[in-house]
């Protein structure tokens, strides 16, 4: 048997635009890493084909510096059905029904294991991060969309359709604004990052073009059209005239923080959805700790100090759960990766 020391598992964490892979040691410790691109516009059967080449130059790397591939771990986006290894469907790289285990499989020869991409990002984050003291934690990622994973014991739940975890798509405000998912008012719509970047630039451009109205007409105008022609991706694309003009969601909070009035509304709109959400996945999963992830949890204090008053008020007999950082970064999904590969062998 090859000593546990020389064995490294393949992980790969596909998102639409970009794949984090590693070599990792059973005890967590990156061996290698590297970044491909995805290129999810060429099509599915493009996507896997890169997956898996991408995969076996891995494999191949390990065993030409003397390790020995022992398992194969790749978590995507979507709705993955992790007990039989097909991506049943993801919006970004365009899976539907993908058997992406057993292509893995027969590619590489090696035990493989096929998981969500948040899901894994938290069971690591559980296991080996921000809440590896804990025994039930939720991780909820906050980017473009919002997506949770409740670990418990080392374990995250993965629903009976591979659906658990939807965290983004609780209603928080009945007539707020349209979600991705068709409904509006969900709780990505108004607290993810590009959420919160339409919102600024909704309300700016309203301010702008429409200076003699009041405050509460300004509002009414941000929450119309306006934020529907708004990017969809949270970035820093400017427009002219009487298009908004986006700015990141970091740099709303940083603006917030410095006391700008159209900022501070934004950031205490997304402040208080969020703080619904989370009361909602407390009353529903009693955890010990909450770890926050994704590109808003980077404000540090700035979102950290009011949504855990935000929270304390809406919790009644509820305990209140730790609210931290993640500590993993972007090496979350391809450690969470290792963890379901390893998992597997054992089992």
């Amino acid at each position: 048997m090859t000593p546990a020391h020389e064995r490294v598992v393949v992980a790969l964490d596909v998102g639409g635009t970009g794949m984090k892979c590693a070599l990792i040691r059973p005890d967590g410790a990156v061996v290698h890493a590297e970044r491909h691109p995805t290129e999810a516009a060429r099509g599915a059967e493009a996507v896997v084909d890169t997956i898996l080449a991408v995969a076996e130059g891995l494999a191949d790397k390990a065993r030409a510096d003397g390790l020995a591939p022992a398992a194969l771990g790749i978590v995507v986006p979507g709705v993955v059905d992790e007990a039989r290894g097909v991506a049943v469907w993801s919006a970004n790289v365009g899976f539907r029904d993908v058997p992406l285990r057993a292509l893995a499989t027969a590619r590489l020869g090696l035990p493989t294991a096929l998981g969500h991409d948040v899901r894994a990002g938290g069971l690591a984050e559980a296991r080996l991060g921000a809440g590896r003291d804990a025994g039930h934690v939720l991780f909820v990622a906050i980017g473009t969309g919002i997506a949770a994973a409740h670990v418990v014991a080392g374990s995250a739940a993965t629903g009976a359709h591979g659906a658990a975890g939807e965290l983004g798509h609780i209603l928080v405000r009945p007539d707020g604004p349209p979600c991705g998912c068709g409904r509006a008012g969900c709780l990505e719509s108004i607290a993810s990052a590009s959420a919160v970047a339409r919102r600024y630039a909704a309300l700016t451009t309203a301010a702008a073009t429409t200076p003699a109205i009041d405050g509460s007409d300004a509002e009414h105008a941000g929450s119309s059209a306006a934020t529907d022609r708004a990017g969809s991706d949270g970035g820093s694309a400017t427009g002219s005239g009487t298009r908004p003009t986006m700015v990141s969601a970091a740099e709303v909070a940083a603006r917030a923080a410095a006391g700008e009035e159209i900022a501070s509304r934004v950031w205490r709109e997304a402040v208080a959805a969020l703080a619904d959400g989370l009361a909602t996945g407390q009353a529903l999963f009693d955890v010990e700790t909450i770890v926050l992830g994704g590109g808003l949890a980077q404000a540090g204090a700035g979102l950290f100090d009011p949504l855990r008053t935000a929270l304390r008020d809406r919790l009644t007999f509820h305990r209140e759960p730790r609210l931290v950082p993640a500590a993993l970064g972007d090496e979350a999904g391809c450690l969470g990766a290792a963890l379901l590969a390893l998992d597997q062998l054992e089992t």
